[in-house]
């Protein structure tokens, strides 16, 4: 079931370690009397303030590579990783051209939903039962249900804990104090 921290690739690990250092480092280099004129300074601004918008809303925290990453290590700490997994894996099968999508409906189903599911994510029984009669026909929207409860669920419950947590507290704190 729960792999830990070697479920994550290896670019995933070593990027959410380098993400403390990377903006602590950032913030010692910044020039914080910036009248914005200069673009390479406004850029860097951008990047040191990006753990700030991640507070902002779940979505924003999600299209962010680096907030994507801090996130999803924080959710193998919490033995629950299999959710951010599920949710990655859906975005990609939207974007499976249709001759594929049969194939790739069915790996994701035995991955995070089917009995025995490897992986499996907390899903209702209304919710399996109308994935799993989409899998008789594969189109684009058939994980679009179970992908939204999950979508919730990390929005009301692990996107919390994640921001009161203390590897987000850190790097926001770093930002802030720049």
């Amino acid at each position: 079931m729960c792999r830990g921290l070697d479920s994550l690739p290896v670019t995933c690990l070593e990027r959410a370690k380098e993400l403390k250092a990377l903006f602590g480092s950032l913030l010692q280099k910044s020039d914080h009397s910036i009248t914005g004129k200069e673009k390479k300074n406004d850029k860097l601004k951008l990047i040191v303030d990006e753990p700030l918008r991640w507070e902002e809303s779940f979505d924003k925290l999600l299209s962010s590579q680096n907030g994507l990453c801090l996130f999803r290590a924080f959710l193998v700490s919490e033995f629950s990783e299999e959710n951010i997994a599920f949710y990655l894996a859906c975005q990609d099968y939207q974007a499976t051209k249709p001759s594929k999508q049969a194939t790739k409906a069915k790996k994701i189903y035995d991955e995070f939903i089917g009995c025995d599911a490897p992986r499996e994510v907390n899903l209702d029984h209304v919710t399996k039962a109308i994935t799993k009669e989409n899998m008789e026909h594969p189109r684009q929207s058939c994980f679009d249900l179970a992908q939204a409860k999950i979508y919730t669920l990390m929005e009301k419950d692990c996107y919390p804990r994640f921001l009161k947590s203390s590897m987000y507290l850190e790097v926001s704190r770093k930002a802030k104090t720049g």
